[in-house]
């Protein structure tokens, strides 16, 4: 076997400059999820946070790619919510936003977080903002914080 150094980013964001791409659709859930990914990136110093609202999570990934590519931020986090009970295409809007986002991050090389909640109802969506299964704007701020921090200690 040859060396192996196992690596992973850390969590201090000075310096780094993020772009928040949040979904006006279930605004009451985005809202949270920005909140959360907001207080992140205060406490770990982010030099620079630019917020953009579109329509829907379904809108995101051209607006994370055009801000990707254009050189004026580190990272790219996506949040919006997806509610199954609430549309009818659930599965080709969770789909396509979660292609989307990986594409953008892919083609640009900068990390596009995939903050997007896909739930069944809106219990499921508001345990995931601080009750029983965290708070994912939360954890997508930290995701794009170490992916960051672990892309510039790379070749």
């Amino acid at each position: 076997m040859g060396d192996y150094a196992a690596r992973e980013g850390d969590l201090d964001a000075t310096g780094m400059r993020f772009a928040i791409v949040v979904a006006r659709f279930n605004r009451d859930i985005t809202e949270e999820l920005l909140d959360g990914a907001e207080r992140i990136l205060r406490k770990h110093d982010a030099a620079d946070v630019s917020v953009l609202w579109v329509p829907g999570a379904f809108e995101s990934p051209l607006v994370a790619k055009r801000l990707a590519a254009s050189g004026t931020v580190d990272a790219v986090i996506c949040l919006g919510a997806v509610i199954r009970g609430e549309t009818a295409h659930f599965e080709y809007v969770a789909g396509e936003t979660a292609a989307g986002i990986t594409r953008a991050a892919l083609d640009t090389g900068i990390p596009v977080i995939f903050g997007v909640l896909t739930v069944d109802d809106r219990e499921q969506a508001h345990d995931r903002l601080g009750g029983k299964e965290g708070h994912k704007g939360e954890e997508a701020a930290l995701s794009a914080i170490e992916m960051v921090s672990l892309l510039r200690g790379l070749p």
